[in-house]
């Protein structure tokens, strides 16, 4: 599909409101998901050590001297790093009669997390909790998306302990909250995402059945993006692990780096279904669709190779693809190419969000906002903006299919009625033509008829010998002249047997020549009942002399015709006047495939000689041959 440029400004402007409309709602909304509490008691002493030997536990972690340990504001962010961190603060008194107070930690991609609780004094844990997402669900002291661990009511200050080990980044959002404040905030936040990914999954379902309303395959790779980007999100927010793959350890590990490359597979796809990339350059259509492959394939890597390697190569593709698909999308756009300016608004949002989001990630910069908070703005902006570009698209091409067809109707209509006026006119002069030639058209039609049927009696009676009322020598020739050239055309075997009574001439003077046709006559009848092929044609071609072609046959076939045609006559002697007369042929049998157009008449040749050959033999036998043998 492609915009329609004459229509492009009675929506350019409503395009570039409704952006900035869905920016400033989903900023607004963005701003409910960040925590803010007015009395919500708050830690201290806030540190963390990094363990090379993984050789500390609960119960040791207390005696490290207090001098090699750093200190490190939240929210925490060490970048990507596959060693043991501890991490420990302090948390003021939590005895209070009508509220408890929970550790939350707004982050829920960290394989392993446990988290001991010490009194001031205590070399104890009071408590302990783990809540991984390489851990069961089960584990978690609250089931909920991020780790949440409720801290033990105290009179005095508490001593938290956080072990962290991750493939992925060390990210550690740390807050304390009240439990009713909390509530309050996780209610909103739930309620901002759950509209947030139904309004993502009906746009994936609803561009999934216009795939086969529409019948056009950028709808479908819209829907595939969409939902990628959804299951995405929820991976990043921890909804997956929780609602979707419950307890799903492995591809819990897996799911981050597999819905992403996904998502970037189907967005390289729909960019070439929406963008006429190839009209410009061949070259860069075809660098599009390698990125669409090469996403294929980190997905298959990703179930191979180790997550905190292929995230890495993820994270390094992605901040080219961005680079790239910005580019090209500017490149279109001062080509002329109007859907490309607002294809590059659209991306900007999401691949510059996801970007930043990235190298926050990796702790290569800073953001003011959560950067699954920043993912959020850019994937709903960016989603709003091409779902529009897509349904604008599809509706001027259906109007422009429209005013096609009504024009194509116009047309004919006019065309209509310019031929019933020319059949009017024409329909005047031929009624005084048609009445003036009828009655010698009748005429001669009726001598035509006749014609033809007299020829048509003479040219079946030309090819019919009189006495047996087969094909006779003229038509054989015709005949042998045709299949000859089937047989050179379609490169198939033609045989051709000649058939002779023997010893004829005793049975004319012995029988006279009345019984000579009688006998001639038996002949004939007894052939024609052994010859089942339609195609294959019996003739008579001299006085006691027979043909019979047979078209698409091997020698060996023709020899079994031709031979149980001899024996049947042996076994079937003619009765005439009260007395038997004994019939036998002899016969030759050659067969080829035809070279040119003499080639049929040397293989007649080559079958009379066959028949001499069988009477020199004694007579009452059968020769074959193949003519290329002879050759």
């Amino acid at each position: 599909m492609r915009i329609n440029i004459k229509a492009v400004p009675r929506y350019d402007a409503g395009l570039i409101a409704i952006t900035l409309v869905a920016v400033i709602a989903f900023i607004f909304v963005v701003s409910s998901l960040s925590p803010h509490t007015s009395k919500a008691p708050q830690f201290s002493q806030l540190t963390y050590l990094t363990e090379s030997d993984q050789s500390h536990s609960f119960s040791t972690i207390t005696r490290i001297s207090p001098a090699l340990w750093q200190s490190v504001s939240s929210p925490v962010n060490l970048g990507m790093n596959s060693q043991v961190h501890w991490f420990s603060l302090v948390v003021p008194p939590t005895e209070s009669d009508e509220q408890r107070y929970l550790l939350h930690i707004d982050y829920p991609l960290i394989d392993h997390l446990d988290v001991g609780i010490f009194s001031s004094i205590g070399t104890v844990p009071a408590a302990t909790y783990a809540a991984g997402d390489s851990q069961s669900i089960t584990l978690r002291p609250i089931k909920h998306i991020t780790p949440l661990f409720p801290l033990p009511l105290s009179a005095e200050s508490q001593r938290v302990f956080i072990r962290v080990q991750t493939s992925g980044t060390i990210r550690l959002p740390l807050r304390i909250w009240e439990e009713r404040e909390f509530l309050t905030y996780s209610a909103a936040r739930n309620l901002a995402l759950g509209i947030f990914f139904g309004v993502l999954v009906a746009m994936g379902v609803s561009n999934a059945f216009l795939t086969f309303a529409a019948r056009n395959a950028s709808f479908l790779y819209y829907s595939g993006y969409v939902l990628s980007l959804a299951l995405t999100l929820a991976t990043l927010h921890g909804y997956g692990y929780l609602y979707v793959w419950v307890d799903n350890v492995w591809l819990q590990s897996k799911a981050l780096l597999l819905f992403s490359s996904t998502t970037i597979m189907f967005a390289a796809m729909f960019t070439r279904s929406l963008l006429p990339i190839r009209e410009f350059s061949i070259k860069l259509d075809k660098i599009t669709q390698s990125i669409a492959w090469v996403c294929a394939v980190n997905i298959v890597a990703g179930f191979i190779f180790p997550y905190y390697l292929m995230i890495k190569v993820y994270l390094l593709l992605l901040s080219i693809i961005v680079i790239y698909t910005l580019s090209l999308g500017i490149w279109l756009a001062i080509k002329g190419v109007v859907v490309a300016r607002y294809f590059t608004i659209a991306w900007a949002f999401l691949l510059i969000s996801g970007l930043s989001a990235s190298l926050d990630n990796v702790n290569l910069i800073e953001l003011p906002i959560s950067s699954n908070n920043l993912l959020i703005i850019g994937g709903a902006v960016e989603t709003l903006i091409l779902a529009l570009i897509l349904a604008n698209n599809y509706s001027h091409s259906r109007e422009d299919l429209i005013s096609a067809q009504q024009f194509a109707l116009e047309q004919e209509k006019q065309a209509n009625i310019a031929k019933e006026n020319l059949l009017e006119v024409q329909k005047r002069y031929q009624d005084d033509l048609e009445y003036k030639v009828e009655e010698r058209t009748l005429e001669l039609e009726i001598t035509l008829r006749e014609l033809s049927e007299v020829n048509q009696e003479l040219e079946r009676l030309n090819a019919i010998d009189p006495l047996t009322g087969v094909h006779n020598r003229r038509h054989f020739d015709k005949r042998l002249r045709s299949e000859g050239r089937r047989s050179r055309r379609e490169q198939t075997p033609l045989s051709l047997a000649i058939i002779d009574v023997d010893h004829f001439k005793q049975i004319n003077d012995g029988y006279g020549h009345d019984g000579g046709d009688a006998c001639l006559i038996h002949v004939t009848r007894l052939f024609q009942t052994l010859i089942q092929r339609p195609t294959d044609d019996l003739c008579r071609i001299g006085g006691e002399e027979f043909a019979i072609i047979l078209p698409n046959t091997d020698l060996e076939g023709a020899r079994h015709v031709v031979e149980s045609m001899r024996d049947t006559l042996e076994q079937s002697p003619l009765l005439y006047n009260g007395e038997k007369i004994g019939l036998t042929v002899s016969a030759g049998v050659s067969t080829t495939i035809i070279r040119d157009e003499d080639h049929a008449q040397v293989l007649f040749r080559h079958a009379d000689e066959l028949l001499y050959q069988a009477k020199a033999a004694g007579r009452n036998n059968v020769k074959h041959d193949y003519l290329q043998d002879k050759l």
